[in-house]
């Protein structure tokens, strides 16, 4: 990539399940990056680990220095109570957003969710949509991005799913025709890479990206790709809106901090259409999905066995 290796990424959830894949594509791509940690990494070449977290202004004032494009991932996907999701979504997002300019850095990518089109659904949608407010209200040269779903190898939140699969069934959400949108997690983190340049068609824009399935998804015929991936024929089964939320109680009192089900995820999932806007999609010249749903749902089977997490 011609001039890259002039520039600097700074990088929040350098280490999560996005951001360790972008970390790989912008080192790649010929980019210097100061990724944020929480912990001790090992030392790899064109990246300077930068310790802090979103709580911390000296470490991402730290983190941004001499950064021409903050890429901002880090975030809270699950937490017991608002003030988990505040604090990581909407806190966390304006703690960076200030570092960012405090250091003079032009450009700022953020990974929002598609989560953020319906606030009024989940405390996560609600904080998320707020986080979009702050870096609109920037002054930086800024541009949003809102996956859906995102799966691929490494995943922790789809391996439920296919743990399911392997038993023969898949619960569902209570219409299991309501419809989603999916993207493989190298597919987002191209889209990501194409974001990084100064262009005018990116400045102040939101856009939503996906595998690029026509109306994508729906819940049933999801379910059985992930069947498919796994060698398995599966019984989709739609669940009651009160049988999910005796089922968040029950993976709350079991997982305690680690449950996946919660009562908030229970009004996300119950919504009958989780399907990109087609008109705020990223301009096809600058990217395209490459990577086919049911061929990326099988390979990631395949790094779970691989890795024993099923």
């Amino acid at each position: 990539m011609a001039g890259s290796t002039q520039k600097t990424i700074a990088l929040t959830g350098a280490t999560g399940f996005v951001g360790s894949r972008m970390l790989d594509l912008v080192v790649r791509a010929g980019y210097q990056v100061r990724a944020l940690t929480r912990r001790k990494q090992d030392d790899r070449p064109n990246v300077t680990w930068v310790r802090g977290a979103l709580d911390d202004a000296a470490g991402l004032a730290n983190l941004c220095n001499g950064a021409d494009v903050v890429v901002h991932i880090a975030g809270v996907v699950n937490a017991p109570d608002t003030a988990g999701f505040e604090a990581g979504n909407v806190a966390g997002t304006l703690a960076v957003v200030e570092a960012a300019k405090q250091a003079g850095t032009r450009r700022f990518v953020h990974v929002s969710s598609l989560a953020a089109t319906r606030p009024e659904l989940s405390i996560y949608g609600k904080t998320k949509a707020k986080a979009e407010k702050i870096v609109a209200t920037s002054g930086l040269d800024w541009t949003v991005i809102r996956p859906p779903a995102v799966y691929g190898p490494g995943d922790g939140e789809m391996l439920e799913l296919f743990k399911m699969a392997k038993l023969g069934f898949i619960t569902l959400p209570p219409d299991a025709d309501g419809r989603m949108s999916v993207i493989h997690v190298e597919d987002l983190c191209q889209a990501l890479l194409a974001l990084l340049q100064e262009r005018e068609d990116f400045t102040a824009g939101i856009f939503e990206v996906d595998d690029g399935k026509p109306d994508g998804w729906t819940q049933a015929s999801f379910a059985k790709a992930i069947g498919w991936a796994m060698g398995k024929r599966i019984t989709p089964v739609g669940m009651p809106k009160l049988l999910l939320r005796l089922g968040a109680r029950a993976d709350r009192l079991v997982r305690r901090g680690n449950a996946k089900l919660t009562e908030d995820r229970v009004n996300y999932f119950c919504h009958d259409d989780w399907t990109i806007d087609p008109n705020k999609r990223l301009p096809t010249q600058f990217w395209q999905p490459q990577i086919e749903t049911r061929k990326g749902l099988k390979d990631t089977a395949q790094w779970y066995r691989q890795n024993d997490w099923l």
